[in-house]
């Protein structure tokens, strides 16, 4: 089973880095700082695909209001067949949430091929 690498340094083509975001789309720090700098993604654009990256928002509340950001995001990589995932353990920084916490509203990612997760995440849905 491939992981997501712990560090991002670049991506392929057809890859997308999947980072932790706020709704307000400030990114100042964390992945979301890599993903402004060195990924595509656009100041004020908290949500969604820019560039090579895609962003969930986690800055909003519990994990519960996570969750629907989440499964639209899966959606939207089924959809997407062409392009690979790197989901980052988004929310597990910044926004305070611990792995044990984020891993399970990925449930349904493991049974899509073009999304990666961190292995944190994977040996708490195994």
């Amino acid at each position: 089973m491939r992981y997501t690498p712990e560090r991002i340094d670049s991506l392929a083509a057809n890859e997308v880095f999947v980072f932790g975001s706020n709704l307000a789309g400030m990114h100042g720090g964390g992945a979301a700082r890599a993903a402004l700098r060195h990924f595509g993604a656009v100041m004020g654009q908290g949500v969604g695909l820019q560039g090579q990256s895609y962003a969930i928002p986690t800055m909003q509340g519990g994990v519960e209001t996570i969750r629907p950001y989440v499964d639209d995001f899966i959606d939207f990589a089924r959809q997407h067949q062409g392009l690979t995932f790197l989901v980052t353990r988004i929310g597990c920084g910044i926004a305070g949430f611990r792995d044990e916490e984020i891993a399970p509203l990925f449930k349904a990612a493991l049974g899509v091929a073009n999304i990666v997760l961190p292995k944190s995440f994977v040996d708490l849905l195994q």
